[in-house]
């Protein structure tokens, strides 16, 4: 009888260093992810599933092993890491919890954005001088306290999805401005201490106005923030994305993320940076197919140890679990490689397509992985169950849900730039 593998039995990476070439940074940061995954998150994310409540108790933990500062530069103290490294080293996190990497996610953003990101954006050397000054600010709480940013989208129109103003407002005052208005599906609403608000900065009368797009550091304990409404959704339940609401809350001029214009630049430059909420869904697919095999070999903990490896019809549907996992990871990595500024026209198509097929094929693996398995998938006390459910949640998450993966690639690989009919 083969040995079955001990609870340390370590898992492969996701992407192996050297088939895909990963730097010497990427292979340590992916290989410290999935040892803390391991360890850390897997043991307890059935409970932040089970009660939908935030993964607080990783956080402190992520802020001890450096996590919280890990695309912040490393000449203010933080890992410095880019753009690729953090997809990679998020993938890894993603298989071990879906919220957690999910909310994660959302924290990186302020730094990846204001860090790595801005510095191929243009500015002259006052506004950039300004912004470092500023964003050191922010970076110095997380680093120094464990302080956790979140980074809410949606309103409910068309403004998360880059096709409108963003609703809620920022009207200055002396000393900085008042923001008012409302975001849904706000993950860790209620629990991060700063919220990075994408407003519209208000002139008079005028229209709003996508170029006059801010992005403010709001305090989570500032007058009139208000978290509202329940949270007992399908999956990635860990997140609590609540509504958060501003009533006239003052935010100093300091607070500023980003200077004015400078997120409309990068929107309209860097469109991989949409991309970073399928690091979360890789992961995912790739413990779907973990799972299965683990399974079928009687090697699941908390499962019998019953082989079942030795049926065609499970072989056949382990191939084409694996078949569609290399093709989503060969596309996905190639999207997350070329990320940059100004990409080329088939480059953003890819980044699209990319999109589409991770969020549309970890589902897809893992409901195959359901199906193969039986029975005993369908457990809660196993995690494929909790898998199928929040890979479920990917493809509608603005500002590039499926829907307008196709809609864009479709139009745009049909017309070129100005042309109609």
């Amino acid at each position: 009888m083969d040995a079955l593998p001990t609870a340390t039995t370590a898992d492969a990476p996701i992407f192996d260093p050297v088939a895909f070439r990963l730097t010497p940074q990427e292979v340590a940061l992916t290989a410290k992810a999935r040892e803390f995954g391991q360890r850390v998150l897997a043991p307890r994310a059935a409970r932040w599933d089970r009660e939908a409540s935030f993964p607080t108790d990783n956080y402190r933990d992520m802020h001890a092993e450096g996590l919280l500062g890990v695309c912040i530069p490393a000449e203010e103290g933080g890992v410095g890491a880019g753009f690729r490294a953090y997809c990679l080293t998020a993938a890894e996190i993603g298989r071990y919890c879906g919220a957690t990497a999910l909310t994660w996610n959302m924290h990186v953003c302020s730094t990846l954005w204001t860090g790595a990101l801005t510095e191929d954006l243009e500015m002259d050397e006052a506004t950039r001088a300004e912004h470092r000054r500023r964003r050191r600010v922010h970076y110095d709480r997380i680093l120094r306290d464990g302080a956790v940013y979140s980074q809410p989208f949606s309103e409910g129109g068309a403004a998360a999805a880059g096709a409108a103003a963003f609703g809620t407002t920022a009207r200055r005052v002396e000393g900085g401005f008042l923001v008012n208005g409302q975001k849904i599906f706000a993950s860790l609403a209620g629990h991060a201490d700063y919220y990075g608000i994408l407003c519209t900065e208000q002139h008079g009368e005028e229209k709003l106005s996508r170029r006059d797009t801010l992005y403010l550091g709001v305090p989570a304990t500032a007058p009139g923030v208000t978290v509202e409404g329940e949270w007992d959704p399908l999956g990635m339940r860990g997140t609590v994305s609540r509504n958060l609401v501003f009533r006239d809350v003052f935010v100093p001029e300091d607070a500023a993320l980003m200077p004015p214009g400078l997120y409309f630049q990068a929107a309209s430059r860097w469109p991989h940076m949409f991309m970073t909420l399928t690091p979360t869904y890789m992961g995912l697919a790739q413990a779907a197919h973990d799972f299965c095999v683990r399974y079928l070999r009687g090697e699941q903990p908390g499962t019998p140890s019953v082989k079942r490896r030795m049926y065609p019809t499970k072989q056949i549907a382990v191939a084409q679990m694996r078949v569609m996992l290399e093709q989503t990871k060969a596309l996905w990595f190639q999207a997350i490689t070329e990320a940059g500024p100004d990409p080329t026209k088939e480059q953003v198509l890819r980044a699209l397509a990319a999109q589409h097929t991770v969020m549309e094929n970890a589902n897809a693996i893992a409901t195959l992985a359901i199906r193969t398995c039986g029975g005993q998938a369908m457990l809660k006390s196993l995690p494929l169950e909790r898998i199928y459910r929040d890979s479920r949640c990917g493809s509608l998450m603005l500002p590039w849900t499926a829907e307008l993966c196709l809609d864009r690639i479709g139009r745009d690989a049909l017309y070129e730039k100005g042309e109609t009919d």
